[in-house]
């Protein structure tokens, strides 16, 4: 996808001449000449990187840099043009984020090689996000088992083409890591990779957050305009409330999208790839999930083997995660002896591979000896068997290592379930004490697995 400019100059000459030198070398350029045609454009659509002149008669480009920077952030990387500038200009300027200054009269050589260099940093500052992530969870799967060598090879397949993916498996089975690793084989890998977790979003700003906004010329890009030229990454899918899974059905199938509070659409280009540990096709036919989009995501399925489902890939897991936290938190490194990967092949692993890298990262901080032994490993499954079983209802102790989203759902979880026996029950008097309608009372209890009858009679 060609990276777009925005030309703000009020001479007509100089628009003209570097919207013809541009779009010879490939960018796809919008002109305007003014600081209203700027924020028009910038409505219309999201720009890659802005050249804005300093010296316009309506508004000066250093008052629509400050505009832009204190009305959510500047969009893209910012190109300064002045043939009047001093050292002062510059400076305010680049306190207020620009990225470069360049005089008038312009060398178009330079001005290209600032274009190019703008563009770069900005692709540069998306990757060190995505590395940032990567220190949470390594790209590249182990595929030792046959289970994860035809999902591999799947995968390989797909990286080579656009077509939306629905990935699904349980909850710990590093299912965004497996996005990602799609997204930096495919064509889109220079574009961005955004992730949408509906889960983390406040349900009051969930819309503003996903769509944007354009209010009285303020434009914030949401989540998914943000995702032009490269991977929207939908985690949880499910979790999104029926509303909002309507406007993105909407969005999806007319490959445009309206922000809050905005007149027109605008278009976006990008792969979707969703994620969900819920069964949708059952969610579909309970009327929880659109149907839809449901086949709107569902052009290619993946289905992401539990570690149970993969057990023989044990081994070089905790080889690979022992080695990946002794070079990221400069831990020492130990081996995992074969009777205890024997032991760790036999166990359930109910929390999948957040729980085995969970187990490994702990051995790794409290063990001394070169080798982890059987008593260390018993130990560990042995206190989290404990908190499983000691844990009663509505006080099950929140992990403090799981993402934001799903520590909040098993908070959630605790605090209705205390609370529905604090009602003896009755899911009337529940939403009562929570403030919850009871229709959305009732969903909420159904995802979180909660059954009411099994607490006490309910009104």
């Amino acid at each position: 996808m060609s990276a777009r400019v925005l030309i703000v100059d009020d001479e007509p000459d100089i628009r003209g001449m570097v919207k013809e030198i541009l779009e010879d070398e490939g960018y796809v350029v919008t002109t305007a000449e003014s600081a209203a045609a700027a924020r028009e454009a910038r409505r219309g659509q999201r720009p890659d990187v802005v050249l804005l002149d300093i010296w316009m008669p309506d508004l000066d480009g250093i008052s629509l840099l400050r505009e832009w920077n204190e009305r959510g952030g500047l969009p893209c990387p910012v190109i300064m043009m002045s043939g009047h500038g001093t050292i002062e200009t510059a400076i305010e300027a680049t306190r207020l984020g620009a990225y470069d200054f360049v005089e008038k009269p312009l060398s178009l050589a330079k001005l290209l090689l600032t274009v190019e260099r703008a563009l770069e940093a900005s692709r540069l500052r998306r990757e060190n996000e995505g590395l940032r992530s990567q220190l949470v969870m390594p790209l590249d799967p182990v595929a030792t088992s046959r289970s994860m060598q035809a999902l591999k090879a799947q995968m390989e397949k797909l990286a080579a083409h656009d077509a939306w993916i629905l990935v699904q498996g349980e909850r710990g089975t590093d299912k965004e890591a497996l996005a990602r690793w799609l997204h930096e084989r495919s064509g889109r890998r220079a574009g961005p990779f955004v992730t949408v977790a509906p889960g983390s979003i406040a349900q009051d700003h969930a819309a503003r957050a996903l769509f944007g906004s354009d209010d009285n010329g303020s434009v914030q890009y949401g989540l998914i305009e943000q995702a032009n030229g490269g991977t929207l990454y939908l985690d949880e899918v499910a979790d999104l409330d029926s509303e909002l899974q309507l406007r993105l059905s909407s969005a999806l199938a007319r490959r445009s999208l309206i922000r809050c509070g905005a007149p027109d659409a605008v278009p976006i280009d990008l792969r979707v790839i969703a994620a969900s540990s819920q069964d949708l096709d059952a969610a579909v036919q309970a009327g929880r999930f659109r149907e839809e989009l449901y086949y709107q995501l569902n052009v290619v399925p993946l289905q992401v083997p539990s570690l149970r489902e993969r057990i023989e890939d044990t081994p070089e897991l905790l080889r690979y995660y022992a080695d990946f936290f002794a070079n990221r938190d400069k831990l020492p490194f130990r081996l995992f002896p074969v009777a205890v990967q024997n032991r760790l092949r036999n166990y359930a692993w109910p929390g999948n591979l957040r729980e085995l890298r969970n187990l490994v990262q702990r051995m790794l901080i409290l063990g001394n000896a070169p080798e982890v032994t059987i008593e260390e490993v018993e130990l560990a499954l042995g206190s989290v068997a404990v908190e499983r079983a000691a844990s009663p209802p509505g006080i099950a102790g929140i992990d403090f290592n799981l993402p934001l989203r799903e520590a909040r759902e098993q908070f959630e979880r605790s605090y209705l379930l205390h609370q529905l026996n604090e009602a003896g029950g009755s899911v009337g008097k529940l939403a009562k004490m929570v403030g919850m309608e009871r229709t959305h009372l009732y969903r909420k209890l159904k995802d979180l697995g909660v059954d009411p009858k099994s607490v006490g009679r309910e009104e």
